[in-house]
């Protein structure tokens, strides 16, 4: 009865964790790849940095003053001065800073939608200073957005356009629009070509927007850094350098509106006063002269002097009226409309000019925030709103004040009339100069007001500086920011070292073939009883096991030789080893012939039988002749002593080889001579070893199998296919051979085999040297 239970110390073995060493040992064999792939990829690194233009980073920094964190002394000291008064947001100014409108203003002072580049053999060195020419397009056409112009040079009156002839300083027309050359420095025929690029305009301002970038320099700090990245360090540097200018002259232009508007009605309002004045003054010295008046009265001066004064109060109260009507007519107007804001000459009322200032202030403030944000913004919204609310409390006030000078204007006027009526009693030459020179005085006393208002507002606007200050102006950092050489032949280099462990892992995936001992394990519960690696082979000669070998190989068919002791009962005086596979190839013959000598080594008798009588290669292998072997016993026409043929070089190491290959070697082994030959090899020997064909060719081996005591089933690293493990796995538990174990053989390598069966040859080949094999195979 067959029996499997036993358990060599191989099969409970843990697989060893994978480990890095392991890990290296098994892609340093392919060692040239990857010393290919690393050169490859590194010279594709250094290629790829060749056509990369180094990119600069360029700094600049700004403070933005806060009125509520301090400012400088003389800003506190005319702030007085200043219209409005505004608290400013680092958010605010960063969009500010970013927007669309500044950076058109800087491209358009710069010139920027044109770029200029030298031609060289990896790629286009863009120039901004150092280029030799300014083009300036007066009219494109559509083509000359996306066709480079090619320029080369014959002397400083002369130019080439893509081959044709042009002069300089001219308005030329070309294909591509017409155009204006300048050149910057002198020109010669051996001026370095240039090509430039015309860029349409809105996209070479995004393109500039995309790299500029604007931070606050620390938490809750008010000092900006600008930066851009670029592979033209002196165009940056202007890029920011004049974004800067245009920021502050901007700002500087948004706190001056008011001032300037101020300023324009006083001086209107100046220019008619002057008219007036100058009128009344000639009138006074043409009625002085004509009348031949010298001097008045005592009752007449006393009451030109009450009338004056009573005139003085009725034109100022006239005045406020007129700024009250002013200040009516600007609160009809919609937020939004451009308007000068009204004067509030003469009018000392502080709440109306708190109120008038907060709605000067947020008509500002919607101006500036109107140009980042649509009409229907949530925040222009609730800034009409605020106007809305403020503007019912101005018309509230006004009202109010008008009637308090209404009141005081018709007291007045009722003085005027009971003055008059007392000046009918001057004489009528006294009475008309009264009037005229009254005139003069109101005339001239608003022209000083008005004049003194004028400095006032022409000093605040002069006083007005910017909220910012340059702190850094642009700079260039010492070497570029990118590409990073080193980081580029890092990347490339460690693609280089992954590509061949990928090819390998790809390689692995696909293949169906044994490749590691836990390939076994996964698929089979049968037990690995040794294992063997892949050794140099230096000659033909299979049986290497030598006296004194020193070698892993040698060490290991020890290791198996060992393992056998384990599978031996203690009743047994002999041990039949079995030997199979599931295809050709997989070195049943070479672990065979030199477990035999190492048991031969140790003094036991030991008899290798080459039972594949199909294609038998141990006699090969071994330099012998095949004239007689175990297909003559099993025909009855040998014996043992007839058949048994010393091996060379070694003591009680025996081999019956084949013999005469016949055509029916399944029918030949079904006979009952098959277990004579068992019985008698086993009184005479301590071990036989048989090697049989490859189980998933012929059923050879299967019929061996009843008369073994051990079957040691080859699986070959990078030979044997995973699909046929489960055969083997089917065949341990069906129990149909006696301890059946694996051998694990040519680990490490995968190139060559030690025997190469052939499927054709196991069912159609033929050997006709002898007689008895003459004939059709079956």
């Amino acid at each position: 009865m067959v029996n499997n239970s036993y358990t060599p110390y191989q099969a409970y073995e843990v697989s060893p964790q994978p480990n890095l060493r392991a890990t290296l040992m098994r892609y340093l064999r392919f060692w040239p790849w990857f010393l290919l792939s690393l050169v490859l990829l590194l010279g594709a690194a250094y290629t790829y940095l060749l056509y990369q233009a180094p990119v600069y980073r360029i700094h600049a920094s700004l403070l933005i003053k806060d009125e509520k964190k301090g400012g400088l002394s003389a800003e506190n000291l005319m702030k007085e001065l200043y219209l409005f008064n505004k608290n400013v947001s680092i958010d605010d100014q960063i969009e500010i800073l970013k927007s669309y409108t500044l950076m058109d203003r800087v491209v358009t002072s710069l010139g920027l939608d044109v770029q200029y580049f030298h031609p060289s053999t990896t790629y286009k060195k863009e120039i901004y200073a150092e280029s030799p020419i300014r083009l300036i397009v007066e009219k494109a056409n559509p083509q000359l957005v996306n066709t480079p112009l090619e320029f080369t040079f014959v002397d400083n009156k002369t130019f080439l356009l893509n081959g044709y002839s042009y002069p300089f300083n001219q308005n030329i027309k070309t294909p591509y629009g017409q155009l204006r050359i300048f050149p910057l420095r002198s020109i010669n025929a051996s001026t370095e070509p240039v090509t430039v690029s015309v860029l349409t305009h809105s996209r070479a301002v995004n393109s500039y927007l995309d790299k500029l970038s604007v931070e606050p320099a620390a938490k809750e700090s008010n000092v900006l850094e600008l930066s851009m990245e670029e592979t033209v360090p002196d165009k940056a540097e202007a890029i920011l350098n004049q974004l800067v200018n245009a920021y502050s002259k901007e700002a500087v232009f948004d706190r001056n509106k008011d001032a300037h508007n101020m300023l324009k009605f006083i001086e209107e309002r100046l220019s008619l006063i002057a008219g007036e004045l100058s009128q009344v003054e000639q009138e006074v010295e043409s009625y002085k002269s004509t009348q031949g008046i010298t001097d008045l009265s005592v009752q007449a001066q006393t009451f030109l002097v009450t009338v004056k004064e009573n005139d003085a109060q009725l034109n100022e109260v006239n005045m406020r009226l007129s700024g009250l009507a002013d200040i009516e007519r600007y609160l009809a107007k919609q937020p939004g409309d451009k308007s000068v804001a009204p004067a509030t000459i003469g009018l000392n009322d502080p709440t109306l000019t708190s109120l008038l200032g907060k709605i000067s202030e947020l008509e500002l403030k919607r101006d500036e925030m109107s140009r980042m944000m649509a009409s229907n913004s949530p925040m222009l919204l609730s800034i009409d709103s605020q106007i809305k609310t403020i503007k019912g409390s101005i018309n509230e006030n006004v009202q109010t004040m008008r009637q308090q000078l209404t009141s005081s204007r018709n007291h007045l006027q009722d003085n005027n009339r009971r003055l008059e009526e007392m000046i009918r009693t001057v004489p009528g030459k006294e009475r008309t100069l009264l009037n005229i020179t009254r005139q003069q005085v109101i005339k001239n006393g608003l022209y000083t007001y008005l004049l003194q208002k004028r400095e006032e507002t022409a000093l605040s606007a002069a006083s007005t500086v910017t909220d910012s200050r340059i702190v850094d102006v642009a700079r260039t950092d010492e070497g570029p920011v990118a590409p990073v050489r080193s980081t580029i032949f890092l990347i490339f280099g460690c693609i280089g070292l992954f590509l061949p462990i990928g090819f390998i892992e790809i390689k692995d995936a696909f293949n169906n073939r044994v490749m590691r001992r836990s390939d076994v394990e996964e698929i089979t519960q049968v037990p690995i009883l040794g294992e063997i690696v892949k050794g140099s082979r230096v000659s033909t000669d299979n049986l290497v096991f030598k006296p004194r070998l020193r070698s892993v190989i040698g060490e290991q068919i020890r290791a198996l030789r060992t393992n056998l002791h384990f599978l031996k009962a203690e009743h047994q005086q002999s041990q039949v080893l079995l030997f199979t596979s599931c295809i050709s190839g997989e070195g049943k013959s070479f672990i065979s012939l030199n477990l035999g000598a190492s048991l031969a080594m140790v003094d036991r008798t030991t008899v290798i039988l080459e039972m594949d009588l199909r294609k038998p290669q141990l006699h090969k292998n071994l330099h012998m002749e095949n004239q007689a072997g175990i297909s003559d016993y099993l025909l009855g026409e040998a014996t043992i002593d007839d058949l048994l043929q010393p091996i060379l070089g070694y003591t009680n190491y025996f081999i019956i080889t084949a013999g005469p290959l016949l055509p029916n070697p399944a029918e030949l082994l079904s006979t009952p001579r098959l277990n004579q030959l068992f019985q008698e090899l086993r009184e005479r020997f301590d071990y036989i070893l048989v090697d049989s064909p490859p189980i998933g060719l012929v059923t050879d081996s299967q019929l061996i199998a009843p008369f073994a005591d051990v079957t040691l089933f080859m699986v070959r690293h990078d030979h044997t296919p995973k699909n046929q493990l489960k055969m083997v796995d089917a065949l341990f538990r069906e129990q149909r051979f006696q301890n059946l174990s694996i051998v694990l053989n040519a680990i490490g390598e995968g190139e060559s085999h030690y025997y190469n069966y052939s499927y054709g040859e196991y069912y159609g080949g033929s050997d006709t040297s002898h007689p008895i094999n003459k004939g059709k195979r079956s």
